[in-house]
C-alpha cells in the first residue's frame, strides 16, 4: 500500500493539472494532463521526462494527446470496451512525455475499490538515451567491419531469431485457433497485435525470469540452436554485394539510433550531418587537394623538370638498358624474325646467337676497355687532366 499524503490540486475539477517533482495521490478515476512551458535546451540532449503511476492495486491507464481526445474517449463507450482488452493493466505505469509537446494526458480507471495511486512527473538525465545514441554511432562508424565479421554475423543471426520466433509462435497460433473464435480476430490483426505482444512481454520479463525461468531457459536455448543451426548452414556473406547491403543497412541502423538518442532535435540532426560528413572526409579532403594544386598550377605555370644526379642518372641507364635488350632477344625469337637475312648481314653469327640466348652482349674485352675508359681509374686519369691543363693556363 502507497504511504498516505495530501491529494493534489485540482481534485475538484474535471481535469487534474500535473507539475513537475509534484506527486498527486488519489483513490478515485480521473483526468490528468501536463501543459509544457519549458523550451528545450542543448543540456537536455539526454534528458527524459515520464509520468509514473504506481497503485496499490491493478489500474488500467489510457494516454491522449489533448483534453479533447479525453472527452471523446468518454464518448465511446462501445469502442472502448472492445479496445479494453488490448489496454495493459497494471499496478505500475509509466509514460514518456516528449520534451516537444504540448500537453499530455492520460486518464486512470480504478478496477477495484479502495484502491490507491500515485501520479508524478519527473524529469531526469536518462543514461539509456546515451547508450542508445553510443551505439547507433559504433554501427554507423564500424558498420563495414562488422558486416565482414563472422561473430557479428552469427550473433545477430540468433538475436533475430530469437525475435522472429515469438511472431511465428503467434502465426501458428493463429493457424491453430477456431475460424469463429473471437481470439482470431485478435490473432489476425498483424503486426499491430504481434508489436503488443512483444511489449507487454519486455516490460514484464523481470517477473517472467523469476517465476518462469526453467521454461524461458529452455526456449533460449532451443530457438538459439536452430538460429545458429540455420546461420551455419547457409554460412557468412561472401558476395560483396551481399556485403554492402548489410553494411549499408548497418549504417542506415546507426543513424537512427543516433538520432532517436538524442532528445534535441536540431542537435540530433546536426550530429548526424557532421558523422556523415566525418566518415566520408578523405574524398572531399582529397577532392579539395587535387583542386588546390590545379589552381597552383595555373597560377604559377609549369613548374621545371627536376635533373636526375649522377647515381640516378646512372641507374637508370642500367635498367633502361636491360630492358631493351630483352626486348631485343624476344623480338630475334619471335616468327617475324628473319633470321636468315640478319645472319648474312652480320660479321659473327656465333656470338649474336649466343645473344639471343641470353649471353652477355659484350665481350670480356669490351668490358675491360669500358672500365679502363669510365671507370675509376679513367675518371681519375681525367681529373689529373684538367687539373694540369688549368695549371698552364
Amino acid at each position: 500500500p502507497l504511504p498516505s499524503a495530501p491529494r493534489c490540486e485540482g481534485t475538484g475539477q474535471p481535469v487534474i493539472q500535473l507539475r513537475e517533482a509534484h506527486a498527486c495521490y488519489q483513490s478515485a478515476s480521473h483526468r490528468f494532463c501536463y501543459t509544457n512551458t519549458r523550451v528545450p535546451r542543448w543540456h537536455d540532449i539526454w534528458t527524459r521526462m515520464q509520468i509514473r503511476v504506481n497503485s496499490s492495486q491493478v489500474i488500467r491507464v489510457t494516454q491522449v494527446d489533448s483534453e479533447e481526445e479525453l472527452r471523446e474517449l468518454e464518448e465511446f463507450k462501445v469502442w472502448n470496451f472492445l479496445f479494453s482488452f488490448l489496454k495493459e493493466k497494471l499496478n505500475y505505469t509509466s509514460i514518456d512525455v516528449d520534451l516537444y509537446s504540448n500537453k499530455t494526458c492520460l486518464k486512470v480507471e480504478l478496477l477495484e475499490a479502495g484502491t490507491v495511486y500515485c501520479v508524478v512527473l519527473s524529469r531526469w538525465f536518462d543514461p539509456k538515451l546515451f547508450l542508445v545514441f553510443f551505439l547507433g554511432l559504433l554501427l554507423f562508424f564500424c558498420g563495414d567491419v562488422l558486416s565482414r565479421s563472422q561473430l557479428f554475423y552469427y550473433s545477430a543471426g540468433i538475436s533475430i531469431g530469437l525475435l522472429a520466433s515469438l511472431l511465428i509462435l503467434i502465426y501458428m497460433m493463429s493457424k491453430a485457433m477456431p475460424k469463429k473464435s473471437p481470439v482470431y480476430f485478435l490473432l489476425v490483426g498483424g503486426w499491430s497485435f504481434s508489436l503488443y505482444l512483444l511489449q507487454l512481454i519486455f516490460k514484464n520479463l523481470r517477473e517472467i525470469c523469476k517465476s518462469y525461468w526453467q521454461y524461458l531457459l529452455g526456449y533460449l536455448l532451443l530457438v538459439g540452436f536452430v538460429s545458429f543451426a540455420v546461420c551455419y548452414r547457409y554460412g557468412p556473406l561472401e558476395n560483396e554485394r551481399s556485403i554492402n547491403l548489410l553494411s549499408w543497412t548497418l549504417q542506415l541502423l546507426g543513424l537512427l539510433l543516433m538520432y532517436s538518442g538524442i532528445q534535441i532535435r536540431p542537435i540530433a540532426l546536426a550530429l548526424v550531418v557532421i558523422a556523415i560528413c566525418a566518415k566520408n572526409l578523405d574524398h572531399p579532403v582529397q577532392w579539395a587537394y587535387a583542386a588546390y594544386r590545379r589552381a597552383q598550377s595555373a597560377r604559377l605555370g609549369p613548374s621545371p623538370p627536376r635533373l636526375l644526379t649522377e647515381e640516378e642518372y646512372r641507374i637508370q641507364g642500367e635498367v633502361e638498358t636491360r630492358k631493351a635488350l630483352e626486348e631485343l632477344r624476344s623480338y630475334c625469337r619471335s616468327p617475324d624474325f628473319s633470321a636468315w637475312t640478319a645472319v648474312s648481314r652480320i660479321q659473327s653469327p656465333k656470338r649474336f646467337a649466343d645473344f639471343v640466348g641470353g649471353a652477355s652482349h659484350l665481350s670480356p674485352s669490351e668490358v675491360s676497355f669500358h672500365e679502363q675508359e669510365y671507370g675509376l681509374g679513367g675518371i681519375f686519369f681525367e681529373e689529373r687532366l684538367f687539373e694540369e691543363e688549368e695549371e698552364e693556363d
